[in-house]
């Protein structure tokens, strides 16, 4: 089996209490079925309090004021201080390890909503590369679209270029990405599934020419609409209303939500398009930091496209992969312009690391959250069109 990662993956390691929140409060700890077994025969005084400690119908650890009941009040884990790293369950051995599983590949990554993570992804100046090592272990899949698949990783070597080519503004990197996507989801929808191939080599073409503005322009005709664009009014209410709406996994979201509400769009437009001129012309695209700006943005667009994209093999829906990168993207830049305003029209690369591991810890570690932003990307921002 083939394993894949990128060039920061190794460089973590946990700062336990040092850690500005913790990974053991805010969701269900899930227990896989090895670790239940050596759990239920635990033997000792510690061994009782383990078990009167998991919740055996959900296969769970019980939660205390959504505190792992093992959290204690220095947020370190009492069941690793008692029993060692041998005795943590797979999720929590793991995280925030995340794994995506195809036939013959299994590609690694870091969760975006560890704060130490967020750290090393987005901190990295580089373009990141992807490395491979290979093991004698074997999957098991009995059905798999390795046609679709092999299609999707040459459209994601096609939009990694396109995404860490830095001759590029990255407003023109992520609106080719998003052309390109819906141009290969039409190819779907119309059965032309061979024209893929064609696709993929005109954008290159048009990469290669310095021409890939008349490649949007010739598919954004035929799709009639830019979601990639960003500080739409209209838009970014809407999409508001939709996040207040999902599942809430930490309460303080709800105040990172309300002052989006209270800063940006309690007026008009004319006031919110000011508000984001200014925070452009200070802090973003238009100011001296415009270099740091685009490579926090590029590295999330990487972070999303290489975790996600390829998962589009096992539901069809390529454009909601992209257009889930796009709604993050958005959003993560629009809780900076929130953060900037509320500390005075000041912001740090701290800041920005913490509204986006709060971003991803409500919107990723939701099964529901992310079914239902996929599932509302793809209504709204491919089928209405």
């Amino acid at each position: 089996m083939q394993i894949t990662f990128p060039s920061y993956y190794k460089k973590f390691s946990c700062i336990a209490d040092a850690c500005p929140d913790t990974c053991c409060a805010g969701w269900q700890i899930m227990i896989d079925e090895e670790s239940l077994e050596r759990y239920e025969n635990e033997p000792g005084e510690f061994g009782k309090i383990l078990r009167n400690s998991i919740d055996w119908e959900e296969e769970c650890f019980y939660q205390n004021n959504r505190r792992c009941a093992f959290l204690n009040d220095e947020n370190l884990c009492d069941l690793y201080k008692a029993l060692g790293p041998d005795a943590l369950c797979d999720t929590c051995r793991m995280y925030p390890r995340h794994t995506e599983e195809y036939e013959g590949l299994r590609e690694l990554s870091l969760s975006l909503s560890c704060p130490k993570a967020a750290k090393i992804i987005l901190s990295c100046k580089e373009p990141v590369r992807f490395l491979e090592e290979e093991t004698e272990e074997e999957d098991d899949f009995e059905e798999f679209d390795f046609m679709m698949f092999s299609q999707l990783e040459d459209t994601r070597d096609v939009l990694f270029a396109v995404l860490q080519d830095r001759s590029l503004p990255l407003t023109l990197r992520i609106s080719v990405s998003e052309q390109l996507t819906e141009s290969y989801q039409n190819c779907i929808e119309e059965g032309r599934q061979f024209d893929i191939d064609d696709l993929l080599r005109e954008c290159e073409r048009h990469q290669k020419e310095g021409s890939l503005s008349e490649f949007i322009s010739k598919h954004l005709s035929e799709k009639g609409a830019d979601a990639a664009s960003l500080h739409q009014w209209n838009r970014q209410k809407k999409e508001l209303q939709i996040l207040r709406g999902l599942e809430r996994l930490r309460p303080e979201w709800n105040q990172i939500l309300d002052g989006a509400e209270k800063w940006l769009y309690q007026e008009n437009e004319e006031t919110y398009k000011n508000i984001c001129k200014e925070f452009h012309q200070m802090y973003g695209a238009l100011s001296n930091y415009k270099e740091e700006w685009e490579n926090v943005g590029e590295q999330l667009m990487m972070f999303f496209v290489y975790t996600y994209f390829c998962g589009a093999v096992y539901d069809d829906m390529v454009c909601s992969k992209m257009e889930m990168a796009l709604f993050s993207i958005r959003w993560v830049q629009e809780f900076l312009i929130v953060r900037w305003l509320e500390n005075g029209k000041t912001l740090s690369m701290e800041d920005v690391e913490e509204i986006s591991w709060r971003y991803a810890r409500e919107v990723e570690h939701s099964d529901n959250n992310l079914n239902t932003l996929e599932d509302w990307l793809f209504e709204n921002y491919y089928l209405i069109h």
